[in-house]
């Protein structure tokens, strides 16, 4: 028997209409835990390095992470995997609420989509019935639209959906993928979903999940809720409000935006508004909040209430969390009530709202530089919300100019030439990144930036403080309780971290600092996106109930696996470095490990060269980012040492 895992897998070839229920390897359960691990073996394994992101080859996974649908608090994530049109490298984007658990409890942990459909179809799973069904009749209704259609058409109100809206349906780069209360939506996941044919996938399950020892699972459990109630009565102190709670930051909840709206970048991440922050704007958005904002609700089987759902009157019911109630607003140098109207027509079309705001204010700005002229904008609106929507209509449809700008700011720049090039300054691999852009260099964030394969930062830092705390009291209060660190040495690093002096940014944390923090944090993201633990217990905020001396008992008394606090560890380093590797079969190396030239505006190129070495040398990676023959074969990926070296990307005698 198998525990915690359904031990199947739905394999889906819609070239061919074929579904086949194929039993999964409990090795790679061993290897990688689940979720983004075991989908990243896969597309390792299955697809071509080759393969462009809308080829046939090309994978679609949904996996639910290992703990998803047991009894461990905000364990619900998906974790949908394939290669990205945009950044043509692996894309990875988790989405919330309740679509893997129900998956697991139809019978299912990941669901794996190959081909193209000849016609629009959506997938209907219910426990052992899975069919290809037409949705002709679904073809350009909106995401949230289609999975209501999809509900009344099954008589099912309890089916999970997950669907595209029009810009996944016209290969939008940045298209998402809408599901209830969450969305999958960086790396244009939703285009490839809509390249295939595939409008919605909807599951029901009624089917048990295992769990090895469940006694000792269930007082772990306890243990995570009297911690989240803790904290509730305990946020943590002498930091910003968003980030002294646990969850995804609380920003359904809370209606002061001074630390965004100030030290954010406005329009396409140029101006930076330091005296925007008032009484009287704080008075009016939070009179406008209250006045949308339905209830604040939760993902499954977790009681923080990250988002909300919100109805603006004369337009349909949608739901909205964290930052993305301020990309709208702050591209367009707007007001929250306009950020409010344009993300429900944004859900609905099914766009990721960090890219899609930051293209329309570039493609604004390329206009105001006289790069594009009104000609290219025929019909478009005088005002700058207007224009927004006009924008908005066109990306999806792929029309006039928008055609262009649905592949995202750094292709259209090179596409439309004339200098707008030089207006592509916040990507990442060309990704676009939040619109945030600083002073002095630091050290931490520059290898965060550079070297993650999410390409998004938000997916990277977490768990150690963002600054320094102003007194050397305050650093002493915030490690007298840290129990979540895996070293003390940690400790130290924050103790020793001061505003100014020598110990401060750019030299400080030191080199070797640096890299242990980055390290730490990314491999908790690592572990939360293969167990399906919402970063926002774990990962991301500071001091949170899941931690890596923890997550052991968690996964074995889960899944009757004996795993201690090394092999953990090295199962997330395991699927780090395959991350790596996949990307680097597909061409990417050191040059690309970079953040935008003007992220910061004191640069330090010989100490950014060192951190960077320092870094891959702590990863057992190469002088170009590429893991050695000796790391791979320590992780036991000698099959990816192989397949590097058959390739020539390392050599014959590589140690």
């Amino acid at each position: 028997m198998r525990y915690a895992e359904t031990g199947f897998d739905l394999e889906i070839d819609l070239s061919r209409g074929s579904i086949e229920r194929v039993e999964s390897d409990p090795k790679l359960t061993q290897l990688h835990l689940g979720g983004l691990g075991i989908n990243a073996k896969i597309l390792w394994d299955r697809v071509p390095a080759e393969a462009e992101a809308f080829d046939e080859d090309n994978l679609l996974i949904f996996g639910a992470g290992l703990l998803c649908g047991t009894a461990a608090p905000g364990c619900n994530r998906t974790i949908v995997s394939t290669f990205s049109p945009q950044t043509r490298l692996m894309a990875y984007s988790m989405m919330g609420g309740f679509w893997a658990p129900e998956l697991k409890y139809a019978g299912y942990d990941r669901v794996i989509i190959r081909g193209r459909s000849p016609e629009l179809a959506y997938l209907w799973i219910h426990n052992d019935k899975v069919e290809i069904r037409d949705a002709s009749h679904l073809r350009g209704k909106g995401a949230i639209e289609t999975a209501e259609c999809i509900r009344r058409e099954l008589k099912q109100p309890e089916a999970q959906v997950a669907a595209i809206g029009l810009a996944g349906e016209n290969r939008v780069f940045y298209a998402s993928i809408e599901q209830g209360r969450s969305s999958a939506s960086r790396g244009g996941i939703g285009a490839v979903m809509g390249d295939k044919g595939l409008k919605a996938i909807a599951v029901r399950g009624t089917k048990d999940i295992n769990i090895a020892r469940p006694a000792e699972f269930m007082a772990l459990c306890d243990q995570i809720w009297k911690y989240i109630k803790f904290r509730e009565e305990h946020p943590i102190q002498n930091v910003i409000p968003i980030i002294a709670g646990l969850g995804s930051p609380q920003e359904m909840k809370l209606f002061d935006e001074k630390w965004h709206t100030t030290n954010f970048m406005w329009g396409n991440s140029r101006t930076r508004r330091k005296d925007f922050w008032n009484e009287e704007v704080e008075k009016s958005w939070k009179e406008m909040q209250e006045s949308v904002r339905t209830r604040l609700i939760s993902c499954y089987n977790c009681s923080l209430k990250c988002g909300a759902t919100i109805t603006v009157p004369g337009i349909p019911t949608y739901m909205m969390k964290c930052y993305s109630k301020l990309t709208y607003t702050m591209a367009a140098y707007s007001d929250l009530e306009f950020g409010f109207k344009i993300a429900q027509r944004a859900t609905e079309y099914g766009v990721d709202g960090f890219s899609a705001p930051q293209v329309m204010a570039f493609a604004l700005e390329l206009h105001e530089a006289g790069i594009l002229t009104d000609a290219d904008f025929p019909g478009m609106p005088a005002d700058v919300e207007g224009r927004f929507f006009w924008l908005l209509d066109r990306i999806v449809r792929r029309e006039g100019i928008g055609d262009a700008l649905a592949d995202g700011v750094y292709w259209a720049a090179r596409k439309i030439g004339k200098g707008a090039e030089a207006f592509d300054h916040n990507t990442i691999k060309k990704h676009e990144q939040l619109p945030l852009k600083l002073g002095m260099l630091n050290p931490v964030y520059y290898l965060m930036y550079s070297t993650g394969e999410k390409m998004n930062i938000t997916q990277i830092e977490g768990q150690f403080p963002q600054e320094p705390f102003r007194t050397r009291e305050e650093r002493e209060d915030f490690v007298s309780d840290w129990i979540q660190v895996p070293h003390e040495k940690f400790k130290r690093y924050l103790l020793d971290w001061e505003p100014r002096g020598e110990k401060s940014n750019p030299h400080y944390p030191t080199i070797e600092a640096s890299c242990d923090i980055v390290d730490w944090q990314e491999k908790m993201h690592y572990l939360d996106d293969a167990l399906g633990v919402c970063a926002g217990l774990s990962s991301f905020p500071l001091k949170p109930p899941y931690h890596i001396h923890n997550f052991p008992a968690f996964i074995s008394s889960a899944t009757g696996l004996q795993m201690d606090e090394a092999a953990v560890w090295q199962a997330a380093t395991r699927n780090r470095t395959l991350l790596r590797a996949i990307n680097v079969r597909r061409g990417m190396r050191r040059a690309d490990d970079k953040p935008p030239e003007d992220h910061w505006k004191k640069r330090f190129p010989d100490l950014e060269a060192k951190l960077l070495d320092g870094y891959y040398k702590m990863k057992g990676w190469n002088s170009q980012g590429i893991p050695t023959k000796a790391s791979l074969h320590e992780l036991g990926m000698d099959d990816v040492a192989e397949d590097l070296e058959q390739r020539g990307i390392i050599g014959n005698g590589q140690s």
